[in-house]
């Protein structure tokens, strides 16, 4: 029993006296006349911080490399970001003028101007841009600019400029503006084609009035359309956080070139969760190219209304998963008629390119110039066949509206003069307005300040659903009531706003 015990308390001390050795060495330090002043160093723990160090150097480098890249592109790149203030006059068409707040109680003019708003307010708004000539020319959103009456540029070194907009195109939503001042700092472009997914990017501009700020993100996602922004969308998709005011702003790559302008956010907020669209470069450049040389945007068109393909309609065509743009109706007298496409057709490619869908097939013709030759591959009847179109010119909103063909206008008075533009409503405008599918009319998309259409209180999104007390669905309809309206005279419109219903009496000038 004695024997048990001593080799028990034998196993004891060798267990102690090994878990002493393999204790980690500690080297105390004093210094100081004070005892409280030392430090204790463990050497396990020194070479453990040690290993990890090594393992984890190449990570922290390539973050610190990182972050110096986004430092000077930073640097390199937002002297060329601008701030872009625009003011225009807005007619109140809620002002109470001549209206009694306590229905007959009291005299009519008993409150005088305490009652009456203003007729006309200063609306003011703010945007970015990007220099894209040093002779002054920036590149930004068309509704940065959209209507102003006055629209004035800020530099980055703080120095401003009234400017002055070369050309605007609602469809792609792009606009040029113009100071007067040399040798700026020029943006260099990229090309938005080779963008990949999961590349970074920074989003440059003035977001709520913060000048010169700096996002990052990565590309999440390219070819975005069907978001109801703009007629002609391919939108690049970014996590780097874009808000109002970085409407216009450079979207840059690791290289410091531009790749996009911010557009838009989707939001349920009003503010930014995680999703934002640019219009790729290539596409604005594009534009803003025409727009410097021309003033407008020319287009091809072939004159089709376009379905979208779902999964049952592409088992109907033989395939297995949707793709290419399905021809709903062809319009009389256009060059699509004049090749031969017919109604049913599903073009599946163009130029030997295949088609994705119905705004992939709009984008690629609108890019092209009028008078182009381009070889359609068409399914009709189970079979392929290839079909040849020369593209025409896209026509304007007011032709498109009134059918295709045009109005006579030397046979009616020019909705310049009532400084109104209207629009048939397409499937994009009732997305983009949110227009009921019942609510059948013109849409009006502009109202210029200081004319008879704004005198009346009319405003963009409004829908003329009567004019004359007659219904108008046609540019030519609403023509006809304006020519039966003595000059001088107005003619009741009906307007449907929002969810009510609103009259107005629009008079028709004199000359």
């Amino acid at each position: 029993m004695k024997r048990w015990i001593w080799l028990l308390v034998l196993s004891l001390a060798i267990g102690a006296g090994l878990a002493w050795i393999a204790r980690p060495l500690e080297i105390h330090f004093r210094w100081g006349d004070r005892g409280g002043q030392s430090a204790t160093l463990s050497v396990n723990e020194s070479t453990a911080r040690a290993e990890r160090t090594v393992e984890e150097e190449k990570g922290i480098a390539g973050a610190q490399a990182l972050s110096q890249a986004f430092s000077a592109i930073a640097r390199e790149v937002s002297p060329s970001v601008v701030t872009i203030y625009s003011e225009r006059t807005v007619v109140n068409s809620r002002s109470t003028r001549g209206q009694n707040p306590f229905g007959g109680l009291l005299p009519d003019d008993f409150f005088g101007p305490f009652f009456q708003l203003p007729d006309r307010q200063p609306m003011r708004g703010m945007g970015s841009g990007v220099i894209v000539e040093s002779d002054g020319k920036v590149l930004t959103n068309n509704h940065v600019v959209a209507g102003a009456d006055r629209v004035k540029v800020t530099l980055a070194d703080g120095r401003s400029f009234d400017a002055k907009v070369v050309g605007r195109d609602p469809k792609s939503d792009v606009a040029v503006v113009e100071i007067d001042a040399r040798d700026l700092p020029a943006v260099k472009l990229g090309d938005s084609d080779a963008l990949e997914i999961g590349e970074w990017v920074l989003a440059i501009g003035n977001p709520f009035e913060l000048t010169q700020t700096v996002t990052a993100g990565i590309v999440s996602a390219k070819g975005r359309s069907s978001v109801g922004l703009a007629d002609y969308e391919d939108f690049i998709q970014t996590d780097a956080a874009i808000n109002p005011g970085n409407s216009g702003g450079a979207l840059v790559n690791l290289a410091g070139q531009v790749v996009g302008i911010n557009t838009a956010i989707a939001t349920r907020s009003g503010g930014y969760q995680g999703v934002g669209f640019a219009i790729p470069i290539n596409m604005a450049a594009k534009v803003m190219d025409s727009l410097i040389r021309t003033g407008k945007v020319t287009r091809g068109y072939i004159g089709v209304t376009l379905q979208q393909l779902d999964p049952d309609l592409a088992d109907n065509y033989g395939l297995d998963h949707p793709q290419g743009a399905l021809v709903n109706s062809v319009t009389k007298g256009s060059p699509a008629e004049d090749a031969g496409l017919e109604s049913g057709d599903l073009i599946l490619q163009l130029d030997g390119k295949p088609i994705r869908d119905r705004e992939d097939l709009r984008l690629r013709i609108g890019e092209m110039q009028p008078g182009t030759s381009v070889e359609l591959t068409v399914m009709r009847n189970d079979s392929r066949k290839t079909i040849r179109v020369k593209l025409g010119e896209m026509p304007s909103d007011e032709e498109l509206a009134s059918g295709g063909g045009g109005a006579d206008e030397s046979e009616a008075p020019s909705f310049e003069n009532l400084g109104l533009s209207i629009a048939r409503i397409d499937r994009e405008a009732r997305q983009r307005y949110q227009i009921d599918p019942d609510i059948e009319g013109l849409l009006v998309i502009n109202v210029e300040p200081g004319t008879p259409a704004a005198d009346a209180g009319l405003r963009e999104g409004d829908i003329l659903v009567d004019a004359g007390r007659e219904p108008v669905t046609t540019v030519a309809q609403l023509k006809d009531q304006i020519k039966k309206t003595p000059p001088g005279k107005t003619v009741l419109l009906k307007v449907r706003r929002e969810d009510a219903n609103v009259f107005l009496a629009l008079r028709v000038p004199k000359s």
